[in-house]
């Protein structure tokens, strides 16, 4: 009886707290509501993309609306109206300017379309809290806002778009804007075009804002050198100063700051040698130094209990050696060391940072093996590419179920692909190219659940037949497996079912594809240095809206290419040498910026060998008609190498008679010609940029060109008495 009486009691007294709260909320003022409509009113924004405005019904109690907050006597203090779509009206609300109760403003998100911040936001002379950020304001930040000297966080920060500013503070200068802001704690002007030199706008900062604890000047047209006079501000604990042209060191007072969490100076065109002491800085969160080339340093030991959650280094001159005290970063959460200088091995002390999720060595020449990693379980981006790894992936993998970005590319590791790596659902993208891992690839468990997009295996030495479960993977984008020993047959009704695939790379094995005819997606298709044989998939060629790039080089395809490609074709590169193929090359591959033919065999009795055809980047009316003149029923096929090499046929008699496309030639041609030539051609050859002169009899070559490794002839009875019968003339001039 005791307990129940107790808990009637209690609920006494909650019930009376709970009232009273209800009580002390107070309800909206008329006055108040009806400034809010006239608000509303004013604003052009979307009905559909809004979860705030158009919620407001003039019904119901303002204090209650999505994004009001009131004071006890009913007066609305807050207004957040951030990510509302609002797009149009803010000078015209007058009911805005007119809360004179109103602390905190958010306008944040929206897409003003370069209107002009409103000068008569100045009326709002108790507000503490503004936040413009990237609203889609622009021009000139208005004088009167200085003069709200109450405001203790001020945000006009706005994301600029290839390197444009949307506003600037020209007239008033920084100096002038800032004068009057005595409590500002917190000042984001990211995006803003202050352009001002290191002493004019660290002097600026320092005379006025002497309480500044947060600091972010990202991409303002600064340059430096930053100057002592920012030592004044004692306060900071952020600093932000990234994309600013500041060309000069880092001031080593910026680590004496006693309360400093994160410096961002990525970006900045930083000298010299980063000092040391930064890194034994206890309270420093994040440090950003990534993208300053010129900017030298090391790491040191790290004592125990530092605060360090981010270390961002890419894409600087730093060197050494990853000490082993990195796992004294208990916090870290985040490193990039990428495209530097660092050597030796990656401490297996790694494994330790249970709070690390992103991870990113990449292009340095670290060696040895990789850490197990078994205790980061958090970790997501690995990028470990482009060193000098070695040995086996670690099968302790199985345990990091949140990777979704794995990258070792470029290494020397080996052994077999653990089938951990393969059971992890929130794999996205898994490149492990130009390695030397051996064996077969494991299958996918329950791989219609995976999230990948992206698996790349080329340049191994992989073995077996394709696991049938990668073609389970539906997100899957990119499959390249080019360069290894895999064997086996790519059945049809396994590749169509991958209908987001856009690139697919089979080359240099020995599976089979049947067809592919239903990845309608698909951009670029190598298949080539494959066993192919057959007709050409018409499909290919007249059904794809997508594929932009076919390479079938170094196959046993056999058939007409005249009736495998139809009279409007998408194609922009098309690489079909190697094969048996016969015919004429259609007219619409002259849109082509590739087009190569080798091997064509015609069966007429004057053979053409080896022979590849190269098509213009720019086919133009007068080509086209060149063609029409001269392929009449059969194919001159032309090689334009870097050597000048050119082909003649039996055929070419007919058009030398009429007019050579090279002008008229000289008995000089005969006397070079070397039989042995005409057998096989292994050097290298280039597409030109080509076109007919304005006498249309001669062909005039760009030297720009791209040059390919030449495949030696296919070897047949056929194509050798084709070569045999053919005249070749080399001009290495």
């Amino acid at each position: 009886m005791r307990n129940l009486l107790s808990w009637f009691f209690l609920i006494i007294f909650f019930a009376s707290c709970f009232s009273h709260v209800v009580l002390v909320s107070g309800q909206c003022q008329s006055d108040q509501q009806s400034l809010l409509l006239q608000l509303k009113n004013s604003l052009v924004f979307s009905s559909t993309s809004s979860v705030k405005l158009a919620l407001w019904d003039q019904n119901t109690d303002c204090c209650n609306w999505s994004g009001v907050d009131c004071d006890e006597a009913g007066h609305v203090i807050n207004l957040n109206l951030s990510n509302e779509s609002i797009s149009d009206g803010i000078e015209n609300a007058a009911g805005l300017f007119a809360l004179q109760h109103l602390n905190s403003l958010n306008l944040a998100y929206n897409r003003f379309n370069a209107t002009q911040i409103p000068s008569r936001l100045a009326n709002l002379t108790n507000l503490i809290y503004l936040n413009l950020s990237n609203a889609g304001f622009a021009g000139q930040v208005p004088s009167s806002i200085s003069g709200m000297r109450k405001l203790v966080t001020l945000d006009l920060s706005s994301l600029t778009f290839l390197g444009s500013s949307v506003l600037k503070l020209e007239n008033p200068n920084l100096s002038t804007f800032l004068q009057n802001f005595t409590e500002i704690r917190e000042l984001y002007l990211d995006g803003v075009n202050i352009s001002a030199h290191g002493n004019e706008w660290c002097k600026a900062l320092s005379s006025s804002l002497h309480n500044l604890q947060v600091l972010s000047l990202s991409n303002c047209f600064l340059s430096g050198p930053i100057s002592t006079s920012l030592a004044e501000l004692r306060s900071l604990s952020v600093v932000r100063l990234d994309q600013n042209n500041l060309s000069s060191t880092v001031p080593g007072f910026l680590a004496e700051f006693m309360n400093l969490t994160s410096l961002r100076l990525s970006y900045c065109g930083l000298l010299g040698t980063f000092p040391e002491k930064f890194f034994q800085v206890p309270t420093l969160e994040n440090l950003d130094l990534s993208n300053n080339e010129l900017l030298q340093g090391s790491l040191p030991q790290f004592p125990q209990n530092l605060s360090l959650r981010t270390l961002m280094l890419s894409s600087t001159s730093f060197s050494g050696t990853l000490p082993d005290s990195v796992g004294n970063l208990k916090n870290l959460s985040r490193i990039g060391l990428s495209n530097c200088n660092f050597t030796g091995q990656i401490p297996t002390t790694m494994a330790t940072l249970t709070q690390i999720v992103y991870l990113d060595l990449s292009f340095n020449n670290f060696s040895g093996p990789i850490p197990s990693f078994h205790m980061s379980k958090n970790l997501t981006y690995l990028d470990l590419s482009n060193n000098l790894l070695t040995d086996a992936i670690p099968s302790s993998w199985e345990q990091l179920q949140n990777l979704s970005y794995v990258d070792l590319r470029f290494n020397s590791l080996n052994g077999s692909i653990p089938s951990s790596l393969f059971a992890i659902p929130s794999l996205q993208k898994l490149q492990l190219a130009n390695n030397q891992f051996r064996g077969q690839v494991p299958q996918f468990s329950d791989a219609s659940s995976f999230q990948l997009d992206t698996l790349v295996l080329s340049d191994n030495r992989l073995e077996g037949p394709i696991p049938m479960s990668i073609f389970e993977l539906k997100k899957l984008n990119i499959l390249l497996l080019s360069s290894n020993n895999f064997t086996g047959t790519v059945t049809l009704d396994k590749i169509q079912s991958l209908t987001n695939l856009t690139r697919l790379d089979f080359s240099y094995n020995r599976p089979i594809p049947e067809s592919i005819c239903n990845a309608t997606l698909l951009q670029v298709l190598d298949l080539s240095n494959n066993s192919f044989n057959g007709n050409i998939p018409k499909c290919l060629t007249q059904s794809s809206e997508t594929l932009g790039v076919l390479n079938l080089r170094r196959n046993n395809l056999t058939g007409i290419i005249f009736d495998t490609f139809p009279e409007t074709c998408a194609l922009q590169t098309v690489d079909l040498s190697g094969n048996h193929l016969q015919g004429m090359v259609p007219k619409s591959l002259a849109n082509c910026t590739m087009l190569e033919v080798l091997d064509l065999v015609i069966g007429i009795g004057f053979g053409i060998g080896s022979a590849v055809v190269v098509a213009p980047l720019m086919f133009s009316d007068k080509v086209n008609q060149w063609y029409d003149d001269h392929i009449i029923d059969k194919l001159l096929i032309v090689i334009l190498p870097m050597f000048g090499l050119m082909y003649k046929t039996s055929y070419q008699r007919r058009i030398e008679a009429e007019e050579d496309l090279e002008g008229k030639k000289s008995d000089e041609d005969d006397d070079d010609y070397d039989e042995t030539e005409t057998q096989e051609f292994r050097g290298r050859y280039c597409v030109f940029c080509s076109k007919l002169d304005f006498t249309r009899k001669r062909v005039v070559h760009d030297l720009k060109c791209t040059c390919h490794d030449s495949p030696p002839p296919i070897s047949s009875s056929t194509s050798t008495a084709s070569s045999s019968s053919s005249l070749a003339h080399f001009d290495q001039s």
